[in-house]
């Protein structure tokens, strides 16, 4: 596996990074913006980003950069692709085969393109289960028809996941004397592990595709 996929993972998966290796990136982030002064104590931002916590003197996290940040990048990806792979989704060309720049691209510099499996796209602004009636996420429709047999695509939030939507329901909102109806998507296919995580998250302003084929 090449840094480019790694660095597709890292950036999209972070879910699924170990909170030392969300520090490590983070230690070496602010040393690549600090450039040469990472190592000149008596410089006022080193100190800044120390007293900040952005620049880390933990030895678990500075071992996993010894080697150097691409091979930190490579051992981070062999680790989940060894325990978790199920969660990685590659959003692959399906002319040439190769890895898209991100999880929710519909073209290929190959020029290849397939937007045409969009059917929607909601703005996710809250979730809750419903007894006998399945996991519901909540929100606003913003373009397009939703059907009963699309699919939610939840990888731009770091799912590896396409559930069906089997049910659709409206949900009546009130604030500060407006009423409006949102949209609720059901759908069996979430674990529980994949639900709590999608509550956690809350409203987040990316808009999920709603396709018409997984």
């Amino acid at each position: 596996m090449n840094n480019e996929t790694a660095r597709y993972i890292i950036n999209h998966f972070p879910n699924l990074l170990t909170t030392t290796e969300k520090m490590a990136i983070r230690h070496s982030n602010i040393s690549f913006k600090l450039n040469f002064t990472i190592h000149d104590s008596s410089s006022q931002k080193v100190k800044v980003a120390y007293e900040k916590g952005w620049l880390n003197t933990d030895s678990a996290v500075l071992d996993l950069l010894k080697d150097g940040y691409d091979t930190f990048e490579l051992n981070v990806i062999q680790r989940i692709m060894t325990e978790t792979p199920e969660k990685v989704y590659f959003n692959n060309c399906p002319e040439c085969g190769r890895l898209a720049r991100t999880p929710y691209a519909r073209q290929c510099r190959c020029g290849c393109q397939w937007h045409h499996i969009i059917q929607a796209q909601f703005r996710f602004e809250s979730a809750f289960q419903i007894n006998g009636r399945g996991f519901f996420l909540i929100g606003k429709l913003i373009k397009g028809e939703i059907k009963e047999g699309n699919y939610i695509d939840l990888t731009p939030i770091g799912l590896n996941c396409k559930p069906i939507v089997e049910r659709i329901g409206f949900a009546l909102k009130h604030h500060e004397g407006e009423v409006w109806e949102d949209f609720g998507l059901g759908t069996n296919e979430l674990n529980p592990e994949q639900q709590l995580y999608i509550k956690s998250l809350g409203s987040f302003p990316l808009s999920l595709d709603i396709l018409n084929e997984r």
